[in-house]
C-alpha cells in the first residue's frame, strides 16, 4: 500500500536544546519542476536536490518576505543548477542544460556529482530585506548538492552541519520520492552529541530509500536522530511556487536600454518573453513596447 506522503517542512528541536533539525519531503514540488522544465533524470535528481536544499534554507529565514538563491556552477554537462525559495520554503528554480543524458556512479545510482562537477562554486544569496543582500560563497567540493550546503555551513556561518537531500525516479522517470534533512548543533553541543548523529546518520542510509519506505519529515527525523527526545515545533506545507508577474517580466525590456529595445521593435515589431522559473509566456505588442520604449 503506497500512501501519499505531502510536501511539508518539519522543524524540531532536541529536548536539551543542543540540536535542531528540519526535515522536507517534496515529491510533487520536484515532480512539478521535472514537467515545466522536460527535465531528465539527470537533472530532475540535481535541480530537485537544489530545491529541496533550498526549501530548507529559505524556511529558516526569520525575515517575512525574505529569500534564499542556491546557486551551482560546477562546470559539469548540466551548467548552472539553480534554486530559489521564499521565507515560507516554497520554492522555483532551473538547470541550465535539462537533458543531459544518463551519468551512473554504478546501475540505478545517478552521478549527480559528476553531472554538476566539482570545478568551481556554490554561491548562496540571502536576501533579507537591507539594502545589500548577504552573499556567501564556497568552492564545490562534491557536486552533490547536500555535503556542498553542509560544507557552506561550516566554512561560511561555522555551524557543524549534516545535510541529506534524495530524489528517487521510477522507470518512468518521474519522481517516486524526494526529501531529506537538516541538522545542526547548537552552542554548547559536545563531541559525543556529534558521534551520536553521525552514528544516526550511517544507520539511516540513504535518504530517498528511507522516504520510499514511506517515511514523512517527522519520521525521518526521529530514524536519524534516535534516542534525542525530539519537540516538533512546526509542520507547514510547501510548494513549486513562481512569483513572476507581468510588471517583474516588464523590467527586463527596460535591462536592455533605449536602443535594443528600438532595435526589437523595428526588426519583430513585438515580443515574447518566457519565464525561465515556470516557463510562463508573456507576450508583448508592438503598441506596449513603444509605450515602454517611450517610459524609458
Amino acid at each position: 500500500m503506497s500512501m501519499t506522503i505531502r510536501d511539508e517542512i518539519t522543524r524540531a528541536i532536541s529536548a536539551d536544546g543542543l540540536v535542531k533539525a528540519a526535515a522536507v519531503t517534496g515529491r510533487d514540488l520536484v515532480e512539478r519542476a521535472r514537467h515545466i522544465h522536460t527535465l531528465l533524470p539527470m537533472a530532475t535528481a540535481a535541480l530537485g536536490r537544489a530545491l529541496l536544499g533550498a526549501s530548507l534554507m529559505g524556511d529558516m529565514l526569520k525575515e517575512e518576505k525574505g529569500s534564499v538563491t542556491l546557486q551551482f556552477r560546477g562546470g559539469g554537462p548540466l551548467g548552472t543548477v539553480l534554486a530559489v525559495s521564499d521565507w515560507e520554503g516554497c520554492v522555483r528554480g532551473y538547470v541550465q542544460n535539462p537533458h543531459v543524458d544518463l551519468m551512473e556512479k554504478h546501475p540505478g545510482k545517478l552521478d549527480v556529482g559528476a553531472a554538476v562537477g566539482t570545478e568551481g562554486t556554490l554561491t548562496v544569496l540571502k536576501d533579507i530585506g537591507l539594502k545589500e543582500p548577504y552573499i556567501g560563497s564556497i568552492g564545490l567540493f562534491s557536486g552533490e548538492i547536500a555535503d556542498d550546503l553542509a560544507m557552506y555551513f561550516v566554512e561560511s556561518e561555522q555551524i557543524p552541519t549534516a545535510c541529506a537531500l534524495g530524489v528517487l525516479l521510477d522507470t518512468d522517470q518521474s519522481v517516486t520520492a524526494a526529501g531529506g534533512y537538516l541538522i545542526q548543533l547548537l552552542p554548547g553541543a559536545g563531541e559525543e552529541v556529534i558521534t551520536r548523529i553521525e552514528e544516526g546518520v550511517k544507520q539511516l542510509g540513504p535518504v530517498s530509500r528511507a522516504l520510499a519506505s514511506g517515511l514523512d519529515g517527522e519520521g525521518l527525523l526521529r530514524a536519524v536522530l534516535p534516542g534525542f527526545p525530539l519537540e516538533i515545533l512546526e509542520k507547514h506545507p510547501v510548494e513549486y511556487r513562481c512569483s513572476c508577474t507581468r510588471d517583474r517580466v516588464t523590467g527586463a525590456f527596460a535591462a536592455l536600454g533605449r536602443e535594443e529595445l528600438s532595435d526589437l521593435i523595428q526588426s519583430q515589431g513585438q515580443a515574447d518573453l518566457t519565464c525561465q522559473f515556470c516557463d510562463k509566456v508573456y507576450h508583448f505588442s508592438r503598441e506596449e513596447l513603444e509605450r515602454l520604449l517611450a517610459e524609458l
